[in-house]
């Protein structure tokens, strides 16, 4: 008999081999019908497995995360399925679920699949879907599955296997298809009842441009006909906001081919908005206590090599650029921490003097693969809200929670209600991706839960998601339609004060390592841009709107008193323009709610006479006619009630 521990606590005993999903039948049938997998000791495994031994056990149902992303891996083992079954031939490299559904990369070999052929593809699944297929799980030797992928002619499954140890593979079998794949899935396919494939891309296999091109299609499924509906309705939603479709529309940021793939220009619009968020997090930032810094674009690769950069990311940056001096090579900045270690460098330190924190708006560069650029969410120059603190360790958990508030402050103001935190920390078995020691590493882990416990934050703890100096806290922010992106992080490093050689003189004149806290509640103002424009799909809050106001003349007679307007208004700091355009007044309405002015104050002969103007507001109409005092305190009032008070 085995013992099995529920997550109430309670604990049971079951003959050795009883699996999650008969354990889920001897509590309630209606909760079997509705389990996916299983997370036991916690690692997601089949429903369908046999269960050995003593264990934890927590089953995993739609509403868990796990268990939707279970669902979605083995839907693209069925759209595979449906694939080889209506294109004989094909070849199957990857496919796994991803955040909101999953995708396969294919080798249609000489046949060209496009998104016109998807209907008859979804028609297949569904059929099969029917069919209640289980999906078998087999341990496979090295052998036998070098074999089978042989006799199949499949390259990709072949190439995969050479990095797999024997032992350690596993099959799965549903139907007529078989895939080499470690799991978990499903019970069966009759959980998978609406399909939808939603586009046909290029992906290069592993990433690589020298590597054949593959044909990535995207799926996703659901177990009720209604949740693909109500997603569809949100898919439709989210094309409305779509950051690069409002930017152009708002006249915010474009790309040129000749500067560059993923390098954004920002017109005034977009410059203003950036200029705006700027100034907010560096009054916040004063009000805390940092010191504005700046570093160059470009560094000695010596600096990387000490950073430990170079090794981990060198063969994914921009190459070295070669000076005409001898072996001098410099490399463009991928990150501002080696630069704020040295500007702590440059002078003596006392225990006195810390905490200091260095803030800078620093412009870094990655290079990032064709494939994987997508607007301002992914981009190869982009400018972090960087700042990195430099404490004793006695200082590191209330330097820790202070950033915490500070990325809440931001939260707050640009109405971001819903987050998560996520802890992120170690692989603990795989370590040689990291550096620095088990002591460090357990220091650094401890003060970011610790932190996170009095703070009171909802959290996640993920394994293996550290960066490759330290693990961090990072917030997982829903947008207005539900969606999650990661927005603000906070990292604690005992690694680079070690590599720099980092120093203060301690209160016993001893010399110490300073404990560094890398910090960025926007993470980057592209990407931070993009989520904003699409949370609030382009109605951004007043007080951060690039242009508060139209004035709009009747005709060029009110154009002076138009003039005069303006001036009253800019000398308050309310931003606007003038529409001078020689066109009626309807149009000049219709383009500017298209723009999402906040407000349209049309003069005519009775405003000007009376010294008033008739506002409409953006999404409402008419809302009455103001002196320009009163449509001075009505702005303001908003912009306060908008941000101040929430702060």
């Amino acid at each position: 008999m085995i013992k099995i521990t529920l997550p109430d606590g309670s604990i049971r005993e079951y003959e050795a081999g009883t699996t999650a999903l008969q354990i889920a039948q001897s509590i309630s049938e209606g909760l079997a019908r509705n389990v996916l997998a299983a997370k036991v000791n916690d690692q997601v495994w089949d429903a369908t497995r046999p269960i050995i031994s003593d264990a934890t056990l927590h089953l995993l149902t739609w509403n868990d995360a796990q268990g939707k992303e279970t669902l979605w891996h083995s839907s693209a083992h069925l759209m595979a399925e449906a694939l080889e079954s209506l294109y004989p031939g094909s070849k199957f490299a990857i496919g796994p679920p991803v955040e909101n559904g999953f995708y396969y990369d294919i080798d249609f070999g000489d046949k060209t699949f496009s998104i016109d052929e998807v209907e008859k593809v979804e028609a297949k699944m569904l059929e099969l879907a029917r069919q209640n297929n289980p999906y078998i799980r087999e341990e496979i030797s090295k052998a036998d599955a070098v074999s089978y992928f042989t006799e199949k002619g499949d390259p990709y499954k072949l190439e995969l296997l050479e990095g797999l140890e024997d032992g350690n593979i596993t099959f799965y079998k549903q139907g007529q298809f078989t895939d080499l794949c470690r799991g978990p899935h499903i019970p069966n396919t009759g959980f998978i009842k609406a399909v939808k494939l939603l586009r046909v891309a290029g992906a290069y296999w592993r990433g690589d441009e020298k590597n054949k091109q593959l044909t990535r299609v995207y799926g996703i499924t659901f177990p009720k006909e209604k949740e693909l509906k109500e997603y569809l309705v949100l898919l439709e939603e989210a094309k409305k906001r779509d950051h690069r479709k409002l930017g152009k529309e708002l006249e915010l940021f474009t790309f040129s081919e000749k500067v560059g793939m993923g390098l954004p220009l920002w017109l005034p619009k977009g410059a203003a908005l950036r200029d705006k968020l700027e100034q907010f997090m560096r009054r916040a930032q004063t009000k805390a206590g940092y010191l504005p810094v700046v570093t160059p674009h470009i560094a000695q690769k010596e600096l990387y090599v000490t950073s430990g950069h170079y090794e981990k990311y060198g063969k994914d940056s921009f190459q070295p650029i070669n000076t005409p001096a001898e072996g001098e090579q410099f490399f463009l900045k991928p990150m501002n921490c080696p630069h704020h270690c040295e500007i702590y460098k440059s002078s003596p330190r006392s225990y006195k003097d810390l905490p200091i924190r260095y803030a800078e708006f620093g412009t870094v560069y990655r290079y990032e693969q064709h494939g994987e650029l997508h607007g301002l969410t992914r981009v190869r120059g982009f400018t972090q809200d960087d700042a990195h603190l430099f404490c004793r360790p006695d200082q590191v958990k209330e330097e820790f929670c202070k950033v915490i508030d500070l990325v809440l402050y931001v939260f707050n103001a640009l109405d971001f209600k819903e987050y998560t935190a996520q802890i992120s920390l170690r692989d603990p078995e795989n370590k040689t991706k990291y550096i620095g020691t088990d002591e460090n590493w357990n220091l650094a882990e401890q003060a970011i839960i610790e932190s996170a416990q009095e703070k009171g934050l909802k959290t996640v703890v993920e394994l293996g998601e550290a960066a490759f100096y330290g693990p961090k806290l990072d917030f997982m922010v829903k947008d207005a339609l539900g969606r999650k992106w990661q927005l603000g992080t906070i990292q604690v490093d005992y690694n680079l004060p070690e590599r720099f050689q980092l120093e203060y003189t301690g209160s016993d004149n001893l010399k110490h390592r300073p404990v560094m806290i890398h910090r960025a509640p926007f993470g980057s103002l592209e990407r931070f841009i993009a989520v904003l424009i699409e949370h609030c799909g382009g109605n951004f809050p007043l007080w951060l709107t690039p242009e508060q106001f139209a004035i709009l003349p009747i005709s060029e007679k009110y154009n002076d008193y138009a003039q005069t307007l303006l001036n009253a208004l800019a000398a308050k700091d309310i931003r606007g323009f003038v529409d001078e355009r020689n066109e009626k007044i309807g149009k000049k309405i219709r383009d500017n709610e298209v723009k999402k002015i906040p407000f349209m104050l049309v003069i005519g002969e009775k405003e000007e006479a009376e010294q008033k103007v008739a506002v409409r507001q953006h999404g409402k109409g008419d809302i009455g006619t103001f002196s320009i005092d009163e449509f001075i305190t009505f702005v303001n009032n908003i912009i306060e009630s908008d941000f101040e008070k929430k702060n």
